[in-house]
């Protein structure tokens, strides 16, 4: 039992990672840009099915994700500067319904690319088996991924908290008029946020994919998740974003994990069977009611 929690809590803090790295740029663009981007779960898709094409194309899959990475980033610029530059200035529903178009869109531009069936994108060689801690082995590739996550979230911090550039994001993020008042570039900081945000995307599509199938729609499940992130950690905070994935994705995997099996421990097999998938499925949920309960603004609100 202490074997599976360990390897299941390395399993939530790996999935936890790969939602910050979703949410980090959501958060950015919520929180600054004020813009309801629905289509940033299809950039992670996008990114996904760049990386498997370019991986395959050069028989490299580090090569692939920096391919599928920079490509993803420049269709992300070109996304910003011909449709979100517009949509700055529109009122949130004219958003929601832009971006939802954009998901339809995307979809079926990649069914019509790459097919209907799921892309195969296999890990590297050299990272295909599993190593050992603590008594008990763990996939080599997804302690990778938890090493990725784990960098970016450091660079993260000293990029928004230590740096000028990041002194104008989190003014942005505060006081969108102040800042323009004292001269910043506004719409250039929208588009590189927003061009970084998509790149984000696309190493978290390419890092999961060996672990997840590359397949159209692969983005609207985790694009709920990252706005639930946001939701509680507070909208515009990167700190926000990396506490309240770590718990989203710590309380989802666990939940799945464990539930069903300490529910088999007070209810007959048939009624655990099909109550133990329906309570995980709902319980981050319920975490974000009761964190917004006492705290409305999320954990972390950026205008604190």
């Amino acid at each position: 039992m202490t074997q599976l929690f360990l390897e299941q809590a390395l399993n939530g803090l790996q999935f936890g990672l790969m939602l910050f790295l979703l949410a980090a740029g959501l958060t950015l663009v919520f929180g600054i840009m004020d813009c309801i981007n629905l289509a940033h779960g299809s950039l992670y898709m996008v990114g996904a099915y760049f990386v498997a094409a370019a991986a395959q194309a050069a028989d490299s899959f580090w090569l692939g994700l920096g391919a599928g990475i920079a490509g993803t980033a420049v269709l992300g610029l070109l996304l910003e500067l011909s449709l979100f530059r517009q949509l700055y200035r529109r009122d949130h529903l004219a958003q929601v319904l832009a971006t939802f178009a954009l998901i339809l869109i995307a979809n079926e531009t990649v069914r019509l690319i790459w097919g209907p069936a799921p892309l195969l994108l296999n890990p590297p060689e050299a990272l295909a088996g599993p190593v050992e801690i603590a008594g008990f082995f763990y996939p080599a590739y997804r302690l990778v991924i938890i090493a990725f996550g784990l960098a970016v979230a450091g660079l993260l911090y000293l990029l928004v908290a230590k740096s000028r550039v990041g002194m104008w994001v989190r003014a942005g993020a505060s006081n969108r008029e102040m800042t323009e008042a004292l001269g910043i570039n506004v719409r250039g900081l929208f588009t590189a946020v927003f061009v970084f945000g998509a790149a984000l995307c696309a190493l978290a599509g390419g890092l999961l994919g060996p672990l997840l199938a590359v397949q159209v729609g692969m983005g609207e499940s985790v694009l709920i998740l990252a706005f639930v992130v946001i939701i509680i950690g507070g909208i515009g905070s990167i700190r926000g974003a990396l506490v309240g994935a770590l718990i989203v994705g710590t309380v989802d995997t666990l939940g799945r994990a464990l539930l069903p099996t300490l529910l088999r421990a007070l209810l007959p097999a048939d009624a655990a069977a099909t109550l133990g998938p329906a309570l995980a499925s709902i319980l981050i949920y319920l975490l974000m009611a009761g964190i917004l309960f006492f705290k409305p603004q999320g954990l972390f609100p950026a205008r604190a």
